[in-house]
C-alpha cells in the first residue's frame, strides 16, 4: 500500500497535467477547472510517498513539503470548486463576479497563484528530501527543486497589480502559453516520480 498509493498519485499527476494542457489548448474552461481539482489529490498522494520513504536526516524537509502540499490542496479546492459551482451556476452580481471569477484576475485568481506558489515551495522541500540513487532520481530531484523558484513569482506578482488587465475576463494568449509551458515542465516530474516509486523497495 505504501508503494501503491504514491504510484497512483504520480499517475494522477501525470494524467491531470496532460489533460490540463489539452483543455487550455482547446479552450475547454470547465474541463481545465475540474482537472485542477484532481491534480492536488494526486500531488498530495505523491508527496506522502516521498515523506514516507525519507530518511531521518531529511525528515524535516519532508515534513515541511508534506504540510505545504496540504495548504496547496486547500487553496486550490477553494478556487476551483467556486469556479465550477457558484461562478458557473449562481448568476452572481457583477461585483461578486469581479471578486470570484477566476478569469477576472480578482481575489480567487490571487489565491490560485498563492496555491501554486505554495505547491512550488512544497516541491522544493520534497526535492530536498529525496536521496537520489540513480540518474532518473537525480533529474527528479533537480526538477522538483528548480520548480521551487516559481514560489517567488507566484507570491510577489499579485502584489504588483500586473494582472489588473484581466478585469474584462478576456483570455490572454500569453497566459495560456505560460500555463502550457508549465505543464510541459511538470509532466516529467509525475512520470519520473512514478518510475521512482516503482523502484523503491
Amino acid at each position: 500500500m505504501n508503494k501503491l498509493i504514491p504510484r497512483i498519485g504520480a499517475v494522477t499527476v501525470s494524467i491531470t497535467v496532460f489533460l490540463f494542457a489539452a483543455c487550455l489548448i482547446t479552450d475547454y474552461q470547465f474541463g481545465s477547472y475540474f482537472v485542477c481539482m484532481m491534480l492536488p489529490i494526486g500531488y498530495i498522494m505523491m508527496a506522502a510517498g516521498f515523506h514516507h520513504e525519507s530518511c531521518e536526516e531529511r525528515r524535516v524537509a519532508a515534513n515541511v513539503g508534506l504540510i505545504l502540499s496540504a495548504v496547496y490542496v486547500a487553496l486550490i479546492f477553494l478556487v476551483y470548486f467556486a469556479q465550477t459551482t457558484s461562478v458557473r451556476l449562481d448568476g452572481l452580481s457583477e461585483q461578486a463576479m469581479q471578486v470570484l471569477d477566476f478569469k477576472r484576475g480578482g481575489l480567487l485568481f490571487n489565491y490560485d497563484l498563492l496555491g501554486y506558489g505554495i505547491m512550488a515551495l512544497s516541491t522544493f522541500f520534497m526535492g530536498l528530501s529525496i536521496k537520489a540513487s540513480c540518474k532518473a532520481d537525480h533529474w527528479l530531484k533537480c526538477l522538483m527543486m528548480i520548480h521551487g523558484v516559481f514560489f517567488v513569482s507566484c507570491f510577489i506578482m499579485p502584489m504588483t497589480g500586473v494582472f489588473s488587465s484581466m478585469s474584462s475576463g478576456e483570455t490572454s494568449i500569453g497566459g495560456v502559453a505560460a500555463l502550457v509551458i508549465w505543464c510541459a515542465y511538470f509532466l516529467p516530474i509525475g512520470i519520473l516520480a512514478y518510475k521512482h516509486f516503482e523502484r523503491v523497495d
